[in-house]
Parts: structure tokens; sequence; C-alpha cells
């Protein structure tokens, strides 16, 4: 096939199968007017063309396809991507993540951002915050990466390391800095009895043993109140934090809000659920995520819990695979949750009902010894409990 029939076979087929087929798997019921489409596949050729008879070089033009794809997905949502043979394999064929990680939790905003940091990871001792950029992951730069491969870059065997280049706040003063890669260790969840006898509560990563561990420290705090601290949590499945949300809220009250373009799935409690009736109150902040989000919508949906600190992440979402012809595919958003008013988490976020900024720190500097956040949540907690 000459290169001539091969581009226009491009320019014709690619963009019909992301607009017609893409659609298609959302379940679009309606279809923007023919005329406008059509003006946007001529604009997408022209540009193609124009690329490879005009630039100044000879171009790729897989290269330049692939650039443009990824334009598109990344026009979604930042959880959405557009992936290349090597990284659809480890998804189609279901392979888990290896066992150790950085303690490094990503999305994509220009390069790839830092989510979450898991508590005593060697991300967490080397300083790294929610917020920081990663723009080399072991020198493979981040600019067109999706979260998908920089995650599975950040894992790998116990005791291997990987280097990051580190940007935070000046982008002309990186940092590059050596993670050791390792298992998860010590509790998920984690509680200790605060001066004023409140019972507080570190989340530092959801699993299927935080609803028991919520369970426990609950029946054993005082009158005081629960503060469940969920800053810079970003680890764990959705289906986590719903499980340990039902500790929390009454027979019929609403948990949690799957919807997709065309239906919605509701989550209710239960007759034996909401059993923990002391007051609480959630700190959160722009690293609270995934199921920590969903959680924190369940309780503050149901007025069962003062949200302080930060807006959240706006992680909740589900994606999949959808293959594509040549051997690619989309990471696409089918799903997202819903907070009780109807809003998507995803994006958006939570917002807290007590604003309060987390603290800008220098790389290289200790973070203040007062902890803000922590003072207005036990102030808001007496107030419940008065």
């Amino acid at each position: 096939m000459s290169f001539k029939t091969r581009l226009w076979i491009l320019l014709i087929s690619t963009p019909l199968v992301l607009f017609v087929g893409v659609g298609g798997l959302l379940g679009a019921t309606t279809v923007p007017p023919a005329q406008a489409g059509f003006a946007d596949l001529r604009l997408f050729g022209e540009i193609v063309q124009l690329i490879t008879s005009s630039y100044v070089e000879p171009v790729d033009i897989d290269k330049v396809m692939d650039g443009a794809m990824r334009g598109l997905a990344d026009g979604l949502d930042p959880a959405s991507a557009y992936l290349l043979p090597d990284e659809i394999t480890s998804i189609e064929n279901g392979t888990p993540l290896p066992p150790a990680s950085a303690g490094v939790i990503v999305t994509r905003q220009f390069y790839l951002r830092v989510v979450g940091v898991q508590d005593g990871s060697s991300a967490a001792k080397a300083g790294i915050r929610t917020g920081d950029y990663l723009r080399m992951i072991d020198g493979k730069p981040t600019r067109d990466m999706s979260a998908v491969t920089g995650t599975r870059l950040l894992h790998g065997t116990p005791g291997s390391s990987v280097t990051v280049l580190l940007l935070r706040g000046n982008a002309a003063d990186p940092h590059e800095v050596n993670l050791v890669r390792e298992a998860p260790s010590g509790a998920a969840a984690t509680s200790k009895r605060l001066p004023g006898g409140e019972t507080y509560i570190r989340v530092s990563r959801f699993t299927n043993e935080v609803p028991a561990a919520l369970r426990q420290f609950a029946e054993g705090a005082k009158p005081g109140g629960l503060i469940i601290d969920l800053r810079g949590t970003a680890d764990g499945a959705p289906a986590d934090g719903i499980a340990a949300a039902r500790l929390f809220i009454k027979s019929g009250g609403t948990i949690a809000t799957l919807a997709s373009r065309d239906d919605k799935s509701v989550t209710t409690a239960g007759p034996s659920d909401g059993t923990e009736t002391n007051p609480v109150v959630l700190l959160v902040s722009n690293g609270t995520a995934n199921a920590a989000e969903v959680f924190a919508a369940a309780l503050q949906g149901n007025a069962r819990a003062t949200l302080v600190g930060e807006p959240t992440a706006g992680l909740a979402a589900v994606q999949r695979l959808v293959k594509l012809p040549d051997n690619r595919a989309l990471w696409m958003t089918t799903q997202r949750y819903l907070t009780n008013s109807g809003v998507p988490i995803h994006e958006r976020g939570l917002r807290p009902d007590v604003p309060i900024a987390e603290p800008q720190v220098a790389f290289g500097e200790a973070p203040p010894t007062t902890d803000e956040a922590l003072n207005r949540a036990v102030e808001q907690l007496k107030k419940k409990a008065s």
C-alpha cells in the first residue's frame, strides 16, 4: 500500500472510528448536526495534510496521528487516555500491578500530578506531597504519559528503585528523587486519643479491612466523637469506601450513586447499617480521592459529618478499556459517582464545610509543627458534641 493511500485511509477512517464508534459506545442518543461534524472532520484532514506536506521536514504519520488521538482523549478528563499497544497488554490481560510501589498515586495534569502519598512509603519519607508534579520517571518524560502507564512505572518488585524528576512551585528548579519500591506496611487505619478526649482516626488507604477497624475504633470512642483524617488518602477501591460508610448511615439513606450516561445505580443503607452514632468530623484535602471521596460524600450527604480542609481531588469514577483498530485503545471514563444532590464528584470534588488550606512547604523543608486543620476539626467536634 502506498504512503498516499495509507494516509488517505488514516484521514478518513480514524476520525470516523473515534467520532462514531466512541459515540456509540457511550450510548449517545443524539448526533451533532451533520454539517458541523463533517466540518470538523474536514478541518482535521486539512491539518494533517498540511503537516505532512509542508512541515519543515518529513514527518512520521503514525506519530502525528497518535498525538492527535491522545489530544482527543486528554480533552475528556484526567483519568481517560489514548493507549498504544504496549500500554494495552497488561490491562487487557488483567495483569495486576506489581506488589510494591513508590507510594505515589498520580493523575494527569500537563505532566503526572501527585494526588496522594501513602503513609510510611518511600515517597512520604522523601517529602513528596499532594500537588507535586513528576516530570520524568526513570528518564521517561511524562508530558504525554497516561496515568495508567505512570502508575505501572512506579510499581515494581520490593526493594527495587525508581527515580523521579519532581517539580514543586518553580518549574525551573526540578528535584531528582530516588525512591525505593516497597509493599504497603502497617495498618490501613490507626487511632489515638486526643488531649480533649476526641478519638482521632487516620485512614491511610481504603482496604476491605477498614470497615472493621472503624467499627472497633468507634465502639471504643468516648462521647467526644470521631475525627477521621482522609488527607492525602487516594488509594483504595470505591467499594471499600462504600462498605466503610455503612457504619455511619442509617437504613434507607443513600450511600452512593453511580451514574453512566443513560443509567444510575443507587446504593442505600440497610437495616443493620448506621450503628455508629457519635458525631464525626472528616479532614479532607486536594489529595482525598477515589474511595475516600465516596466515603466522605456519603457522610456529608447524609449530614453525618462536617468536612474540614480543602476541596477534594475529584477522582471518583469508573474507567474501562475500549479497543480500537491497529491495536490501539481508549481507557475511558464510562461511569462516575454523584453526591446525594446529584452533582458529579469526578472532576469537581467535594467542597468542605469549613475551608482551611494546607500549608505551602518548600521542597526539603519540614512541615509546620502546628496542624491548623486538625485544631479546627477539634473545634467543630466540640460544637457538635455540645
